[in-house]
């Protein structure tokens, strides 16, 4: 019979055996005892069981093992199993989630499907973010991606908060938008396409309508906030024929599930194991080196689940030219660089931001330093100086 093997973890205090056989019992069937014992072959083969119990410096971790069986349809009754109302307990923390291969959705694009879309082989993919987030009109957008685009980029994305506004709803962005994305098309012959992910916002019975007509209006990538709007609607939205193009999983509310360090689940379950059970193709999550507080043990799991599952790894926040031969050193080529103000807010403009990001790769690439005293006078200067390294 096939598991699913649940890490967790206890503080020092717990009573990590009597906490385990809470979890295998309590979350499967509920209750058990010998007068069930001559139903075993029906009721037993759903009954959760404790693997192993490990002491650690600071407390305990248990392995469960629950049948998979119990979990037919999805990342939600998976969570509501594995966790459910035992997380209104505050005493563990799930640190990692073991599924059975084929378990889930698998990505339709990942990594190397957005490769192929973009024609970008054998180097990081460039992102940028739509800045401002509010205010700017569809034309001010369209301005933008035209602008970044001819410099080069190969991804550009609207802000997680952008949600439908009067005169600028993603339907509005995408109808501005569209044209200039053809024209790039028909600069780049034989080459791949620029990928703009619109972001899905608004309520849940209409997300997945909308998601089909701004494909049928020209999006060619779409961005979901899933720890936010739930990993059930990226796992409709994956299942669906109609919708047939890269889907970017957004970080936003990933910090109410992972924040504390005692309680929820680990950063790599969240920002990992479930968006690629769920389908999706490309993750962003916070950079250690960037603008958010991050630790390298929980950027280093998120990228291998990732990469295990084949989706693309997007770290973000505070992304910058001159901590690209950082970004190399610990990822390689296989990682799009997601920069909103390291691009938008670069001293020369967009573009100059752009193609701040080629130069700095073309340095690296060449094991030239990246002293300012040493780069020559250009975009990738410019960004050094006003960023730093």
């Amino acid at each position: 019979m096939e598991e699913i093997v649940v890490t967790y973890r206890f503080g020092p205090g717990a009573d990590p055996a009597k906490e385990a056989r809470i979890i295998a019992v309590g979350q499967t069937a509920g209750t058990w005892d010998e007068k069930w014992a001559s139903r075993s072959a029906d009721l037993g083969r759903h009954l959760g069981k404790v693997q192993d119990i490990r002491p650690l410096v600071d407390g305990y971790e248990a392995d469960v093992a629950f049948p998979a069986v119990n979990v037919p349809d999805g990342i939600g009754a998976l969570l509501t199993m594995i966790y459910g109302k035992y997380s209104l307990s505050g005493r563990s923390r799930i640190v990692d989630v073991r599924l059975p291969e084929g378990w889930g959705l698998p990505s339709r694009f990942g990594i190397r499907g957005i490769r192929q879309k973009t024609g970008v082989r054998d180097r990081p993919l460039f992102m940028g973010i739509f800045k401002p987030s509010l205010g700017l009109s569809p034309s001010d957008l369209a301005h933008l991606l035209r602008e970044t685009a001819e410099a080069g980029l190969d991804i550009i994305k609207d802000d997680e908060i952008m949600p439908d506004l009067p005169g600028c709803t993603a339907l509005d962005r995408i109808r501005a938008c569209r044209p200039v994305l053809e024209k790039v098309q028909q600069k780049r012959p034989g080459q791949g396409a620029m990928l703009y992910a619109v972001n899905l916002s608004g309520s849940g019975a209409g997300l997945h309508e909308k998601a089909r007509l701004l494909v049928k209006e020209g999006a060619n990538a779409l961005l979901l906030s899933a720890p936010a709007y739930g990993y059930a609607l990226l796992e409709e939205l994956v299942s669906d024929p109609e919708i047939g193009v890269p889907l970017f999983v957004h970080p936003a509310f990933a910090g109410a599930y992972s924040g504390a360090s005692d309680h929820g689940l680990d950063w790599g379950v969240v920002l990992g194991t479930l968006p690629v059970r769920s389908g999706a193709d490309a993750v962003l999550y916070p950079a250690r080196y960037g603008s958010l507080p991050f630790s390298e043990a929980d950027e280093r799991r998120i990228a291998g689940n990732l990469r295990q599952g084949g989706v693309l790894p997007v770290p973000s926040a505070g992304i910058h030219p001159g901590i690209l031969p950082r970004l190399m050193d610990d990822y390689g080529p296989d990682v799009a660089l997601n920069a909103g103000t390291g691009i938008m807010d670069h001293p020369m403009g967009p573009a100059a931001g752009v193609r701040a990001f080629f130069e700095a790769l073309e340095r690296w690439e060449k094991k030239e330093p990246f002293d300012p005293g040493t780069i020559p006078g250009g975009p990738l200067k410019a960004a050094v100086e006003k960023w730093g390294r």
